[in-house]
Parts: structure tokens; sequence; C-alpha cells
């Protein structure tokens, strides 16, 4: 099978797991979508290994095998063969490799039912899942090191976002999500989140593009402050047509 028909599978991975991945990965340049689309479904693959059994320890070979194929990246070992994994072997460094498995050691916390303890906790994960995929993604399209702090600081907003979107779900399944589930408390980390949000602006293309991703964030967030009741209802979806105006307008002005 060749590397098409490797990106072609990894497309179809984040279609079907990750809508809004997905149509803003459609809108990157078809450059880009060589290393986003690969990316993106190895989140989902190892996103979902928490969930598809009910058994720890087969949830945690899941994992295992995930890091263990980045560990034969991150070695420069001949790599197995597998539709994510091998396109991301082409493009991946140790260093990048190596974070990643950092982000597949926080899905750990997903396989049990503890809350986190309080906030600082909450952030480490988010920060370490979702803030890890996208700045690995800034970096292999060419991101500054210099970036990092900010990038990541506009990342975590987004994690934010998506983690509101995904508490009602999370609750379904017996998780306990938050340490606080008040709304005040929901509603001062949407504020909090979307001060973080005004740091793109000293971002360059690479990022801006990675972060193109994210382009419900502010919406979601701005709701969250204003009617954090909406949460726990799962309301937090906007209309199509607000959700085509938002993308455009992320694509238009460079900024989520």
């Amino acid at each position: 099978m060749g590397f098409d028909a490797d990106l072609n599978a990894c497309a179809a991975l984040v279609e079907q797991g990750d809508a809004d991945r997905f149509t803003a990965t459609m809108a990157s340049p078809v450059s880009a979508r060589r290393i986003l689309f690969p990316l993106y479904a190895f989140n989902i693959e190892v996103s979902r290994a928490p969930w598809v059994t009910q058994e720890p320890m087969i949830a945690e070979m899941r994992l295992q095998w995930w890091r263990d194929a980045l560990e034969e990246i991150a070695e420069s070992r001949p790599v197995r063969r597998h539709e994510v994994v091998t396109p991301l072997a082409g493009f991946l460094t140790p260093d990048q490799a190596r974070a990643l498995d950092g982000l597949i050691d926080a899905r750990r916390w997903d396989i049990g039912a503890d809350p986190f303890e309080d906030e600082a906790e909450m952030w480490r994960y988010l920060e370490a899942t979702t803030g890890t995929l996208l700045w690995t993604a800034a970096q292999a399209l060419g991101a500054a090191p210099a970036e990092e702090t900010v990038f990541c600081k506009t990342a975590r907003a987004v994690a934010l976002a998506n983690w509101f979107q995904a508490l009602p779900e999370l609750e379904a399944r017996g998780k306990r999500p938050m340490y606080d589930g008040r709304p005040e408390t929901l509603a001062a980390l949407a504020k909090t989140a979307l001060r973080d949000l005004k740091a793109q602006s000293a971002l360059g293309r690479a990022s801006r593009l990675v972060l193109l991703s994210g382009w419900r964030a502010r919406h979601i967030l701005k709701t969250t402050a204003r009617q954090p009741g909406r949460v726990a209802r799962g309301a937090l979806v906007t209309p199509a047509l607000q959700r085509s105006l938002s993308l455009i307008r992320a694509r238009l002005t460079r900024r989520i």
C-alpha cells in the first residue's frame, strides 16, 4: 500500500471521528494535509483506546501499542507497517515522537473514573493532550521554536472548548470530568480561555494554520461564558450556517 492510500485512510479516520478538524484540514494546502491528517488520525486512534473496552488492562495494552510504535520512530528503528504509523514515520523527528508519547501517557487518565483533583491538573491534561498534538503539528509545518509559549497558550483555549463539548458524553460514560462543575466555574474558565485566544495574533503562518482546527473555539467559549448551563445540556453546537461563517471568518482573518 502506498503513501497516498495511507493518507486517504488517515483522512477517512479524521472525517469519521473529528469533523471539525477534518473540515479545517480540507481548507488547508495539500502539503499541510500530508502532515495534519496522519497526526489527527493518530490522535483519534489513541483517544479511542480507553473507550473500546471496559477492561483497564486491555486499554493499557492498546495504548502501549502506540507507545511502542512511537519508540520505533524516536529510536530510528524499523517502523511497523500501519496506515497511520507509516506516514507519521515519514516526518516526525525523534523529539516529536517522544512528545507524542507524553500525549499517550496523559490519555491513561481516560481509563479510570477519578475526577481531576483541581484546576491545575485539568490544565495539565489538556495541555498534554490537545496542546501537544497541535504544537507537534505546528512544528512539523515549520513553526518557529520561539512561538511555542504563545502557541500553547492559544492551544489550551482550544482544548478547553473541545473539553466543554465532550463533558456530557464523558459523564454519560461514567466519568467525572470536572473537578468543579458549577456554572460559575465553567463561565470563569471560559473567560480565561477567551483572554488566552488573544495571544494568537503574534503567531506565524504555520501556527495559525494548525490553530484553524479550533475554528469553533471562540464561539463555544463565548457561549459558555454567557450561558454555562448549556454545557451540561450539550447545547454548544452551533447551527450549520453559523458554523460555516465561523470557518470563513477564521480563514479570512487567520484567527480563530
